[in-house]
């Protein structure tokens, strides 16, 4: 698996710490930025990761802010992107499950490093269910985007 990994300064440091977990679990990432805790723009960052995903060129991104709110909003501009804000497990195992979540977001101001290291685990690990009424959801979100993005 091939993630995408992209923060604005208020989540650069969770940036750096998962970044060198996701090495330990052997996952590949690409970082797009920042590169450090002078003020950026998170827009920038967070379409970046997105059109990485939406391509295919990553599986999966992962993007961080304070809140995580911010990067929430401007990778679900992207058509074809659902990314979710998790800050609990239960959320984690569930976006991926019910949600089929291709962009997890974080908020570095909220959670800790540790929860942050164990909903990563649990976001990468849960597959969707594919049940049949997940499916019919997600095909209304697509139709929509479909008529949106003519």
């Amino acid at each position: 698996m091939k993630i995408a990994l992209g923060s604005d300064h208020g989540g650069y440091q969770l940036k750096v710490n998962l970044k060198e977990y996701l090495k330990e679990l052997n996952v590949e990432c690409i970082d797009f930025g920042c590169d450090n805790e002078k003020s950026v723009d998170y827009p920038d960052i967070g379409f970046k990761v997105a059109e990485e995903v939406k391509s295919g060129k990553c599986d999966r991104g992962i993007l961080i802010c304070g809140t995580g709110i911010g990067m929430t909003i401007v990778a679900n501009k992207v058509r074809g992107i659902r990314a979710s804000l998790c800050h609990d497990i239960f959320s984690a195992r569930n976006t991926r499950e019910h949600n089929d979540a291709n962009i997890l977001t974080l908020g570095e101001r909220v959670i800790g490093t540790g929860l942050a290291k164990e909903i990563v685990k649990v976001w990468l690990n849960t597959k969707f269910s594919q049940e049949e009424r997940h499916i019919n959801r997600l095909n209304k979100i697509k139709q929509e985007e479909d008529k949106i993005y003519k």
